[in-house]
């Protein structure tokens, strides 16, 4: 009995100390757990772009942001993102991560679907050339694809737009675009927003004025082309509505040459032989207002295309600082372009 004693003894001990180093181990793994959790997972890697594909399992997510230097302890990884419910809610995109990061603020990161965004501001009565150039910077959109829908009637119609080409339909804005996005997603969104911005009372006011909306719209986007500043839109505007009262042939340098623009051959100076080509937009050839826009404007070119000063200007010529001077009459113009433009053509 004795003997069987000392073996039930030998037994317990053997199980305390098995519980014992159990529970050590747990605590040792909970520690380290937490450490992991919590610690940055590569302090010398910095602005870390992971790309998480559409359809991606998360597991397949573990190993991208693997490779990438953001997991160093798979198992350790896997059970924080089980615990933070992330197996089947992370979003797919471009994300941009640092290595000061932890494992859980980049696991929370995924969750809430925080994918990198690129700021885009397009300026006022800007191309749509100088549109896709500006995009392709940080790769938004496919070059190809977005100069063919900006011609393609059919998606037109689907933007409720009437007109062979999307220009002036863009609106200048600044958005905020990420790589996720299709090129179509992206031309849809800078539509809406133009759409949003035209009231009903713009609409009526063209209508007052004589003006068909794809009239106004071109004509906002001469106006634009030629200011030098927001503050003279509305003599420019006066003048050409003037000269369209008159018959008067509009004479803007930004139409004869917006065929080269178009074209991706914009120039820095417009030539006098520039002025002689006969293009559908040239408005020294035809008369009147050109077929469509010459680029997108935006609301202080949309509304000056709308209200012009009341004034009796028929001219303008540049006074080399961006600034421009108007005239009623050929002989002060003339003067005008003496003071300012001797070797250069008269408007």
């Amino acid at each position: 009995m004795q003997m069987i004693k000392q073996i039930h003894d030998i037994i317990r001990k053997h199980k305390e100390k098995a519980v014992a180093g159990a529970i050590f181990a747990v605590v040792l793994t909970g520690i380290a757990f937490t450490r992991y959790s919590t610690m940055p997972v590569a302090p010398s890697i910095t602005g870390v772009i992971v790309d998480i594909p559409k359809g991606s399992s998360f597991f397949q997510i573990a190993e991208i942001l693997n490779d990438a230097g953001l997991v160093a302890n798979r198992p350790f990884f896997w059970i924080l993102a089980l615990g933070k419910g992330a197996v089947r809610q992370i979003r797919a995109g471009e994300y941009e991560f640092s290595g000061a990061q932890s494992p859980l603020a980049i696991i929370e990161k995924l969750v809430r679907g925080e994918i990198k965004f690129y700021p885009v501001t397009l300026p006022e009565d800007i191309t749509v050339n100088d549109i896709t150039k500006r995009l392709l910077v940080d790769k938004l959109i496919n070059e190809k694809e977005f100069l063919a829908l900006a011609n393609d009637r059919e998606f037109l119609e689907s933007l409720d737009i009437t007109a062979d080409s999307i220009e002036g339909y863009l609106f200048p804005e600044t958005y905020l675009l990420d790589r996720s996005m299709t090129t179509k997603e992206v031309i849809r969104i800078m539509v809406r927003q133009f759409w949003k911005e035209i009231t009903p009372e713009m609409r009526a006011r063209a209508e007052k004025i004589g003006l068909t909306f794809h009239e106004w719209l071109t004509l906002a986007s001469i106006i634009g082309k030629e200011a030098g500043n927001q503050a003279e839109k509305p003599y420019i505007s006066a003048v050409f509505h003037n000269r369209l009262k008159r018959g008067m042939k509009l004479q803007s340098d930004p139409t004869a040459v917006y065929h080269l623009e178009k074209a991706g051959k914009p120039v820095k100076t417009v030539l006098r032989t520039h002025l002689k080509q006969e293009t559908p937009h040239n408005t020294y050839v035809i008369s009147g207002l050109p077929p469509g826009p010459i680029a997108n404007p935006g609301i202080d070119s949309l509304k000056a295309a709308l209200y012009p000063a009341s004034v009796n200007y028929l001219y303008f010529v540049s006074n080399n600082d961006g600034s421009h001077s108007f005239s009623a009459t050929l002989e002060a113009h003339n003067q005008a372009v003496s003071k300012y433009q001797i070797k250069r053509k008269k408007k």
